[in-house]
């Protein structure tokens, strides 16, 4: 999932000593924000909390008040050893909450990046909406110390991982709030009035909780009914999830887009409902971890009871979020290539116009109520630039290719080159003079000619034409950059001749015909980025080799080899 914030990240080392410019605070000790990491991606607050980061700030929730002073009381003595500073071990006696580091910050200190150091702690800044807000302290934690916090207070963290379960599925239950509004008048509404009213129960226990930092027995047995009640909402709607995730895991693109879209207001309702009963379920667990927790103060097996509980809330929380992260992906992805589809205008019949323009209307409204969730459980695929190398005629607008190659990319993808080749026939190189004439029919009925679409990648080659991808989206064939064996651009002989590129991979032979407009550097160009793949791995190369060996030895034993002839020589003798 995507954090909410990457509001504290680390300078490095060159960058942490500018205290003087004019966008860096001035460090001083009385409201420095110290920060130690006690959970992967979890750092505990203390000191002065800059106002720009209040808003990123968790509170402890449901651990309870005990679990917090053992929490400052070992921060307290790790800050008091003798290579901190004095000061830091007394700010850590009042911890002020919780924060999520970002990214950044977490590559950094698992690759164990050096820091600029002031009183035995890591300068850092902390940002807010791209700008430098505060300058803050990252107290280093050795491994004998992290092992002496794990020791001591290993089940107080295991209520502090419960707590930031809590805040991270009910910040995206707050995001999608607006689903229910518009799907419920017709949508399963018993199922969901059911589910609200367990829901609701839940949330007033978890908000009296964190008023008086303890689950009192009163409190506990209000709602210990509920667990099998909450059980059965969970598994229906992860039911419900497992099977649109498998019906849109089939390989038949054309039925995976008609599921979605036949399905999609009903995909946004089961994805709505899981993540409120997954909010109800991990806060019922989390109220009976910290139940055991009290109960644990006199009894060590109800305190190692609580650190079971939160594991496994652990291993089910992240288990149904993958699967509703990859639903909601799958969703949203199908509505914004939808959104995306060729202009209605450029459809011939009528019917089709129709069935576009609606499909364009409904995908546009869901997209307004699941976008938030879809980006806050996964960002989205940053806009496409049009790459250096494009070749094809000087007419031809990219932009709309582009468009809808954004949600066909993976995370990280990057765009190095785009082609647009002659459309090739079914059985091979196309025909000069049948080619020519299919292209003229198709541009008086399509408005566009139809070529192929080649989109290199720093992964793969996309192959697709021109029309389908922009009026459904489809692509016809991808092939991983590790299987390009050879790449070949014939010269042109002449100025008014085609130039060609040859693409040999490791299955097939591919041929590339460009129109007489593209410039013959344009081709090049294309032709040396593609060239940057080409390789014969180890395996191939010898596994050819061998191939040769069989024949070798059939030729020196064999009547018509050098053995076989000498025989033949002495018998006729």
């Amino acid at each position: 999932m995507q954090d909410p914030s990457d509001s504290m990240e680390i300078a490095e080392p060159e960058e942490s000593g500018r205290t003087d410019t004019a966008d860096s605070p001035v460090e001083d000790d009385s409201t420095s924000t110290l920060l130690v990491e006690v959970l992967p991606g979890v750092a505990v607050v203390a000191g002065e909390v800059p106002p720009d980061l209040k808003p990123d700030l968790i509170d402890f929730g449901i651990v309870p008040a005990a679990d917090r002073k053992q929490i400052s009381a070992i921060l307290a003595s790790i800050g008091n050893t003798a290579t901190v500073a004095g000061n830091l071990g007394n700010a850590f006696a009042s911890v002020q909450g919780l924060h999520r580091l970002g990214h950044t910050t977490q590559a950094l200190l698992r690759s164990g990046a050096t820091l600029a150091v002031k009183d035995g702690a890591n300068l850092g800044t902390v940002m807010s909406s791209g700008r430098i807000v505060h300058q803050a302290r990252l107290v280093p934690v050795t491994a004998a110390s992290k092992a002496s916090i794990a020791a001591s207070v290993g089940p107080a963290l295991a209520m502090v991982a419960l707590q930031m379960m809590l805040n991270e599925v009910s910040g995206l239950v707050r995001t999608n709030l607006a689903v229910t509004n518009q799907v419920l008048t017709t949508v399963r509404k018993d199922q969901w009035a059911e589910l609200t009213g367990l829901v609701a129960v839940v949330d007033r226990a978890v908000d009296q909780a964190r008023e008086i930092e303890s689950v009192p027995a009163s409190l506990w047995d209000n709602i210990a009914g509920s667990g099998a009640l909450l059980q059965k909402q969970l598994e229906l709607y992860q039911g419900n999830v497992r099977a649109h995730v498998k019906q849109i895991g089939r390989t038949d693109a054309r039925a995976h887009r008609e599921y979605l879209q036949t399905n999609a207001e009903v995909i946004a309702f089961d994805v709505r409902a899981l993540l409120s009963s997954l909010n109800a379920w991990t806060g019922y667990h989390a109220l009976r971890a910290a139940r055991a927790r009290t109960a644990g103060r006199e009894d060590a097996a109800e305190a190692q009871y609580a650190e079971v509980i939160a594991r496994d809330t652990r291993v089910e929380f992240d288990s149904t979020l993958a699967e509703m992260t990859s639903l909601v992906d799958a969703l949203v992805r199908e509505l914004r290539l939808t959104v995306e589809l060729r202009d209605p205008d450029a459809w011939p019949l009528s019917g089709k116009r129709k069935d576009v323009k609606a499909a364009r209307e409904t995908s546009a409204r869901l997209l307004e109520v699941i976008e938030p969730l879809a980006d806050a459980l996964h960002p989205p695929i940053p806009p496409l630039n049009a790459p250096d190398v494009i070749c094809g005629p000087k007419s031809l607008d990219p932009e709309p290719y582009l468009r809808v190659l954004r949600w066909l990319f993976e995370d990280g993808e990057a765009l190095r080159a785009l082609g647009f080749p002659e459309q090739l026939d079914d059985d091979g190189p196309i025909s000069a003079i049948v080619g020519g004439a299919m292209g003229i029919f198709a541009a008086a009925m399509d408005k566009t000619t139809d070529r192929t679409l080649v989109a290199v990648t720093d992964r793969r080659i996309i192959l697709a034409t021109t029309n389908t991808l922009l009026e459904q989206a489809e692509i016809h064939q991808d092939i991983p950059t590790d299987q390009v064996r050879y790449v070949r651009a014939p010269t042109a002989p002449d100025s008014s001749s085609r130039s060609a590129i040859d693409l040999i991979t490791r299955d097939e032979n591919i041929r590339w015909l460009f129109h007489a407009d593209v410039d013959n550097t344009q081709v090049a160009a294309l032709a040396a980025v593609l060239a940057e793949s080409m390789t014969i791995p180890d395996a191939e190369r010898d596994e050819l080799q061998r191939r040769r060996h069989p024949s070798v030895e059939s030729a020196g034993t064999g009547p018509t080899g050098p053995a076989g002839l000498e025989a033949t020589k002495r018998a006729a003798e």
